[in-house]
């Protein structure tokens, strides 16, 4: 499981840097702002544990527990063995976001319902609720064309996990190489229009979801702007 693996990885890097720190002799000292720019690094270190972390819904006892092992495990002196639990914690990630799938689904469903009473709300019958924001006035694409967009996807809470201006600019992509809610939505559109489309979790990322970004069973919606269209090109006819 992809969580385990980045937890297991962050560990690990954190046992490589001991052992390294412990071979090399003294570096000699540093600048005081260059020691400023490795704690804010180090720092961002244990937010990329904490994100891996994200699927088990840790309490704040757990997250102690968590924070001892960190601890032994950096020292070099375990009180356990992590062999002897690489299946317990697959299974118990597995648990953990078996449970937050389920309130993710009922959230989903009062979410979709709220949706679907907005002003030029469309619900297709594979549950895509379609709301335009700005009608364009380009050519509608279709599924097997090349598209370029700009787009910010939400959780229903509103948390933002992920939009084209956190990758540097409009993305680009074939649409029937997307989820099916895309592929679906954006042939509704027109070059120049913008649209909302909310998902559900059946044409979006399902009950597993997107670890550790989406939770399983996870509605989503998509602020969708559609810069431009372009037709893939004629395949070659193989030759008898």
């Amino acid at each position: 499981m992809r969580t385990c693996i980045a937890l297991l990885a962050a560990l690990a890097l954190a046992g490589t840097a001991r052992a390294q720190e412990t071979a090399k002799p003294a570096a000699p000292q540093k600048p005081a702002e260059k020691k400023a720019d490795d704690q804010k690094t180090l720092y961002a270190v244990g937010l990329a544990v904490a994100k891996s972390l994200e699927p088990f819904t840790l309490t704040p006892a757990e997250v102690d527990t968590v924070v001892r092992g960190l601890r032994d495990g950096v020292a070099g002196h375990p009180k356990e063995k992590l062999e002897d639990y690489q299946t317990a914690i697959n299974d118990l990630a597995r648990a953990r976001m078996a449970k937050t799938g389920e309130k993710e689904k009922a959230k989903g469903t009062a979410y979709l319902d709220k949706m679907a009473q907005a002003p030029g709300a469309q619900k297709t019958a594979s549950g895509l609720i379609f709301i335009p924001v700005k009608e364009g006035t380009g050519p509608s694409p279709a599924a097997t064309d090349k598209v370029k967009v700009n787009y910010k996807g939400t959780l229903t809470n509103g948390k933002v996990f992920d939009s084209s201006e956190t990758h540097g600019g409009p993305a680009e992509f074939p649409l029937n190489g997307v989820i099916p809610c895309w592929t679906e939505g954006l042939q509704k559109m027109k070059v120049g229009g913008k649209a909302k489309l909310v998902c559900p979790p059946s044409i979006a990322y399902g009950e597993r979801g997107a670890p550790p970004v989406i939770p399983g069973n996870a509605t989503l919606t998509f602020e969708v702007e559609l810069l431009s269209a372009e037709k893939a090109p004629p395949q070659a006819t193989p030759s008898k």
